[in-house]
């Protein structure tokens, strides 16, 4: 793969300086794609306008100014905390949120300008006609981009250059993996990687408890079951199916082939599918809402 390059005298600015803003911030920065005098951002929050400051990010009150001086701008703006326990009117809020932040900023937009959309459930379509005009791409990235082992599927919007997709890419390569997909897969994009991570998580909570049950003490348990999962998933970096690399641990009459068939007894296998698909449908009838 060819080196990811950015022009030097392209800026790029986030409007909404939330965490993942920030990891993609300090993820560009980390790989030399892009010099801190080249972002900008902007936050009602002075707490989170300081936490770029603090590796010479640029931070304004206002969205407009961020506009007005960036080529490409990332909209990151956050879900509102507001509804609680209702996910249906939290997402409905969002919606709105983000249709008033981007129709306000529609006089400072224009064709010379790349839209970068990480806003959840938030269409191409929707994005085109609040902000005029289609140099867009939405990106679902999730949360391991935090420690830079994201996974992120990016959609183009209608006049999307080649060049465009690259800086994109460029971008989201610096917190990890990058797909090109139709937006058509974003609810299944949703239902995997989006969510995947917090089945990962109760995955390794769940051995660990194991390990504690068959009397390991509680930090080796944790420690053994998150370090397992973590080689287990580099070593797919070899090319290898899962499949095989099974096969690999699995002897004859062994401890590990008496493991599994414990889990095929249980639907291991068809309980994580079926919690992709649930999930998936779940994103699906959000994005209705």
């Amino acid at each position: 793969m060819a080196a990811a390059t950015w022009p030097e005298a392209l800026t790029l600015g986030f409007i909404g300086a939330g965490r993942m803003a920030e990891s993609i911030s300090r993820g560009v920065l980390r790989s030399g794609l892009i010099l801190p005098s080249q972002i900008r951002t902007a936050d009602p929050s002075s707490d989170r306008r300081d936490a770029f400051a603090s590796f010479g990010v640029t931070g304004f009150q206002s969205n407009s100014q961020v506009v007005d001086k960036s080529d490409v701008i990332v909209l990151a703006v956050k879900p509102q905390i507001g509804f609680p326990n209702l996910v249906n009117l939290r997402m409905m809020s969002h919606h709105l949120q983000v249709r008033k932040v981007v129709m306000d900023l529609k006089p400072h937009f224009s064709k010379e300008k790349l839209l970068v959309s990480i806003a959840a459930g938030i269409k191409l379509k929707d994005l085109q006609e609040w902000a005029g005009f289609g140099r867009l791409i939405r990106v679902m990235p999730n949360t391991p981009a935090l420690i830079g082992e994201g996974a992120s599927v990016m959609c183009l919007g209608e006049t999307v250059t080649k060049d465009d997709e690259e800086l994109a890419a460029n971008l989201f390569r610096a917190v990890g993996k990058v797909w090109t997909a139709d937006e058509k897969y974003f609810d299944a994009v949703t239902g995997l990687s989006g969510s995947g991570p917090a089945y990962i998580y109760l995955a390794i909570e769940a051995l660990a408890d194991g390990g504690v049950a068959a009397g390991l003490p509680r930090d080796l348990a944790l420690g053994l079951a998150s370090q397992t999962v973590l080689g287990a998933a580099g070593m797919l970096n070899t090319g290898r199916h899962p499949g095989q690399l099974k096969d690999d641990v699995t002897s004859p009459g062994g401890t590990t082939i008496t493991g599994i068939r414990e889990l095929e007894k249980g639907a291991f296998r068809g309980t994580l599918m079926n919690a992709v698909i649930a999930a998936t449908q779940r994103s699906r009838e959000l994005s209705q809402t």
